[in-house]
């Protein structure tokens, strides 16, 4: 079985931890990252997570000829008309700070809304991951985890809105579990089985 070298389209250090945490029982799938195969920035433009995660694995596939492996995620609140969203990374400005974007959402939802009525906390994250191997094999997948925004931050581990974040159906912030439990129910891991079925049906590509 041939082996695969795919590069992770991200500088996130968290988001490379999770992926390649996720993926490391992919048989003959070698992760290569912007520290092995270097990169530039790309401008997130798109209007959805689906077209940024698009435009990361086509920008750096054609510059560095790699197949890729891109994903735009970000967190989405109803009572917030959808927001974060798209900008949930930069919610607060530039540059990318976790906490300040954290203490402007609890913010925003401590205001009410148009009827003056408090602001539900339910939310979603979502992610949507682009595989690339040439502009002829380019597949997407989504993946979402729905749970609920607390009103204060529990939990030192992962990263963004994971200490605000209950999931559905449990008691602790993402925040507040170990990765390998967080990876199993995560939005990025819901995104990523799909790469892991796809190799499984398609080791010989």
């Amino acid at each position: 079985m041939p082996r695969h070298l795919v590069l992770l389209a991200t500088r996130n250090a968290g988001k490379i931890h999770e992926m390649r945490e996720i993926l490391a029982t992919v048989p003959d799938l070698d992760l290569a990252t912007f520290e092995d195969i270097p990169f530039s920035d790309v401008d997130e433009t798109g209007m959805t997570f689906r077209e940024n995660a698009l435009l990361k694995a086509r920008t750096i596939g054609e510059s560095t000829g790699m197949a890729v492996l891109s994903d735009d995620s970000g967190l989405e609140v109803p009572s917030l008309g959808g927001e974060p969203g798209v900008r949930s990374a930069r919610f607060a400005g530039e540059p990318v700070d976790y906490q300040a974007n954290n203490r402007l959402l609890l913010q925003r939802l401590a205001e009410p809304d148009l009827n003056g009525r408090r602001r539900a906390r339910s939310a979603r994250f979502v992610t949507w991951v682009i595989l690339r191997f040439d502009q002829d094999h380019e597949f997407s997948w989504q993946g979402e985890l729905h749970g609920r925004i607390l009103e204060a931050p529990r939990g030192e581990g992962g990263f963004g809105y994971d200490p605000l974040f209950v999931p559905d159906g449990c008691t602790q912030t993402l925040a507040e579990m170990g990765s390998a439990e967080k990876n199993k129910i995560s939005h990025r891991r819901r995104a990523l089985q799909h790469v892991l079925e796809f190799f499984e049906r398609h080791a010989a590509i």
